[in-house]
């Protein structure tokens, strides 16, 4: 029988229970038992795609094209596993599914109603997800209480009467606050948590405790009383040093064990060895690197979460400590900020993804700076883009240069829409999305980067290279490195004469960095900073 953990979170939303989801997936993974993870968001939009980065922070793309919450990208760092789209349920997806059901007259002429209907959708997703694994974790989004949440608690409540006691379980993740003046830890936000749960019909199993600090035996007491759980289920989650130590600190309260053994499954020693090395390399390596990180949402950071989490995994692999000077393109652009100043003392640069008009004369009035002062620099996405459109200026002279996602009606479009994206009508899920290949060029850094001739990242962009201005970017100095089999630019760099460190890439590839196996850009960026250093 496939066992179901579903975590939900109390208080507030963003508690972190997408980072205790993937501990606990580490840990029985670690086990030996087949892993897999579900996110899901109650909101009614189909997927995160259309949403901007600064009201749901990272759009996580996976390999078959999901636009996807930033919590599939834990999961997947976590377990090191490629997830896909449908581990991202929304109540859009639900309610859309059953819609159309109900115009094909699948339903028969019933009334068609949360209960049976969405629900049974729901646990239908769930089942479908759970073929191949052991062990399917779900996570449902959101905070207790919320009414878009309820259809998804029925739907697990439903699920410990359908599968078993011993096949389900349900993990609730909640703050305790500390007064600033007292130093108290309070447990009252969690025992009226945990009072909602069970109004619902659910009787959480483990309790998990956020905190600014250790819980306290007194708080955990009062806790466990108020939730009728032994004080063993009760597990402190307190601020640390990095995200990936937690999956050691529930370890070590025992989470891993008592799960397995409620679940009826056979409890092993869990095989960490190489995760407490990472951690130890990620927290204790000395010598640091400045990273400027040059975007438009700089002022919430989970907007660039996998970009972070990829630079921390290439510094663990060097023994190197990334430290980021984030910079606001829009700063830059209204001259708030003095790029000389910003920069300076700046080991290495990120010129950052995104989208729109906001903030882009500040990328490429910061791009010119990286260029001409020979920083070591990557390029991601729009960052590449921007790249090119600097070097059609400055360095080509093509007066007005721009992108026609800026400027429609520049009179040298050397970025431009992809062909396939002309005729499209809709936003959403209708970008290039996905894994694609990249046949990477001999004799380039890129090479001497991915050391393979074909490679494969994750894509989502509707904007491209313009072919027609190959020929003089390439005279220029900003040759190209990478293709896709279409021929469409895939990779760029400057040549070593111009620039001893400067590549960008249309891809994402900080989508398939991994703690123990980082991407190589961000592995090459890094080993420039030192050497620069």
């Amino acid at each position: 029988m496939v066992k179901y953990v579903f975590t939900t979170g109390g208080v507030l939303s963003s508690v972190g229970k997408g980072i205790v989801a993937a501990s606990l997936g580490l840990l029985l993974s670690a086990r030996g038992y087949s892993v897999s993870a579900v996110k899901i968001d109650p909101y009614i939009n189909v997927d995160a795609g259309t949403m901007n980065p600064y009201a749901h922070g990272e759009v996580f793309v996976t390999d078959d094209g999901g636009e996807t919450d930033l919590d599939l990208g834990h999961y997947e760092r976590f377990l090191n596993i490629n997830l896909t789209k449908k581990h991202n349920i929304t109540t859009g997806q639900i309610y859309l599914s059953v819609i159309m059901k109900e115009r094909r007259g699948d339903y028969l002429g019933q009334t068609v109603q949360v209960i049976p209907h969405i629900t049974e959708e729901i646990k239908s997703r769930l089942r479908e997800l759970s073929r191949d694994v052991d062990i399917l974790i779900v996570e449902i989004g959101g905070t207790v209480g919320d009414i878009e949440s309820l259809p998804f608690l029925e739907a697990a409540r439903q699920m410990r009467l359908e599968e078993g006691y011993e096949n389900t379980l349900f993990i609730h993740v909640a703050l305790a606050p500390e007064l600033t003046v007292t130093g108290e830890q309070k447990t009252k936000p969690v025992q009226h948590s945990v009072q909602e749960l069970r109004r619902i019909g659910i009787q959480p199993d483990i309790i998990i405790v956020r905190s600014r600090r250790p819980l306290e035996a007194e708080a955990r007491r009062k806790i466990a009383l108020h939730s009728t759980l032994p004080e063993s289920h009760v597990f402190s989650d307190y601020d640390v040093d990095t995200i990936y130590r937690l999956p050691l600190i529930l370890e070590d309260q025992g989470l891993g064990s008592l799960v397995v053994k409620r679940l009826e499954l056979r409890d092993s020693k869990p095989r960490l060895e190489e995760w407490i090395d990472f951690v130890d390399r990620l927290v204790y390596s000395s010598r640091t690197v400045k990273i400027a990180m040059i975007g438009k949402y700089t002022k919430l950071r989970d907007s660039y979460i996998s970009i972070i989490e990829a630079l921390r995994h290439a510094g663990a692999h060097l023994g190197l400590k990334p430290e980021l000077i984030w910079l606001e393109a829009t700063d830059i652009e209204e001259g708030k900020l003095n790029l000389e100043d910003a920069l300076s003392g700046i080991d290495g640069a990120i010129v950052l993804p995104g989208f729109g008009k906001r903030g882009v004369e500040g990328k490429i009035k910061a791009i010119r700076f990286l260029r001409e002062n020979k920083i070591p620099t990557l390029g991601i996405c729009f960052g590449l883009q921007l790249t090119v459109v600097e070097a059609a200026r400055n360095i080509i002279g093509l007066e007005g240069a721009h992108t026609t996602e800026v400027d429609p009606n520049t009179s040298h479009p050397v970025v431009d829409l992809l062909p396939e994206q002309k005729n499209i009508d809709k936003l959403g899920g209708t970008m290039r999305l996905g894994l694609s290949p990249i046949v990477v060029y001999r004799e380039t850094l890129a090479y001497k980067l991915y050391k393979a001739d074909l490679v494969y990242e994750r894509h989502r962009h509707r904007y491209e290279v313009n072919n027609k201005y190959i020929d003089m970017l390439e005279k220029a100095g900003l040759k190209v490195s990478g293709v896709n089999p279409d021929n469409l630019v895939e990779i760029m760099e400057y040549d070593t004469r111009i620039h001893p460190f400067y590549i960008g890439l249309q891809s994402h590839p900080e989508f398939r960095s991994r703690p123990l196996k980082p991407s190589p850009p961000f592995i090459g960026l890094l080993v420039a900073t030192a050497k620069i250093k």
